[in-house]
């Protein structure tokens, strides 16, 4: 009875996070691809979406954009966490008590899951991008508000929900800290497999360097899929986490999407493009980096027009 519950419990937020509805990526079905997602949610076409292309240069510095407030992350959760294959991507179920504040966040937020976005074994995929660079793979850690009892609740509110986005490259060794999650791969290679993780690992361990963290760009957006609401404050941390290449073909070559009883494609290219910034301002923290050489070039023109200026009117 308990094992049918926590099921339930599962199905019921992988619902209300992802709004359901027949939607795919286009590596899947292109007639239900990002390109359509519109149509089947008009959410997916408002003016406040993600994921987005983060120019620096175009980032605003604000020094308030401190060290975030990590609560429960450093430490193994006693709770029983949920590693599952939801036809999508690969996503952890989170329970314990593992929160963010600070930072310019309203509240607190409590870790609900996190899941994965990439390309393929030769190909990058995450959602956001630097300066127009895309990373192989993206890890998105999704919170909701703390005075909030569901998701749907949370979906309703601008700042219902706060999700970290950690860009992740390849190297040559393997991180040690990714290495359970590459274990529990060959546990969810179709569309509801599952495994359960007890003990479970710092969530700490999957974020970027210590000394790192305090590096992030910050800007109001949606979910990433459908029903795409536009309730999430985004930080996407500066500095990518390396993991090896046998780690990213694991990651990346092992689960399969959803089959509807058709021979199963493994998943790859699980991204939605970066879309229109619509006029959002992204804003950079205290020690994120902005591209100061365009600054330094307005602010030489700027005053080199009220020199100019000054002399039209004194001559």
């Amino acid at each position: 009875m308990e094992m049918l519950q926590i099921c339930i419990t599962f199905i019921t937020l992988f619902m209300q996070v992802s709004g359901g509805g027949d939607w795919c990526y286009s590596s899947q079905k292109p007639s239900c691809g990002p390109d359509h997602w519109k149509d089947i949610n008009h959410n997916c076409g408002g003016d406040h979406q993600s994921p987005i292309n983060i120019e620096k240069a175009k980032a605003k510095k604000d020094n308030h954009l401190g060290n975030i407030t990590f609560i429960g992350y450093d430490h193994a959760s006693s709770a029983e966490w949920k590693f599952m294959n939801d036809g999508h991507s690969v996503l952890m179920s989170l329970a314990g008590n593992i929160s963010i504040s600070g930072a310019g966040l309203p509240n607190t937020y409590q870790a609900v899951q996190f899941h994965f976005h990439w390309g393929s074994p030769t190909n990058n995929g995450s959602e956001h991008t630097l300066d127009g660079k895309q990373f192989p793979i993206e890890l998105h850690i999704v919170h909701m508000n703390a005075k909030y009892s569901s998701i749907t609740e949370a979906k309703k509110d601008p700042q219902g929900l706060a999700v970290l986005g950690i860009l992740i490259t390849v190297g040559e060794a393997d991180n040690p800290s990714y290495s359970p999650l590459v274990s529990a791969m060959k546990n969810v290679s179709l569309e509801g497999d599952y495994v359960l993780l007890t003990p479970t690992f710092p969530l700490q361990s999957l974020l970027p360097a210590q000394d790192k963290l305090s590096s992030y760009y910050r800007y109001q957006g949606s979910l990433t899929t459908p029903d795409c609401s536009e309730a999430v404050i985004w930080t996407v941390f500066e500095h990518p986490v390396t993991i090896s290449k046998t780690q990213h073909q694991i990651l990346t070559n092992t689960s399969h999407f959803s089959a509807n009883g058709e021979t199963p494609v493994k998943i790859k290219d699980n991204f939605r493009p970066p879309q229109p910034l619509k006029g959002r301002q992204i804003l950079a923290s205290k020690d994120a980096t902005v591209n100061f050489s365009s600054i330094l070039c307005a602010s030489i023109l700027n005053l080199c027009m009220i020199s100019l200026t000054a002399k039209i009117f004194l001559n």
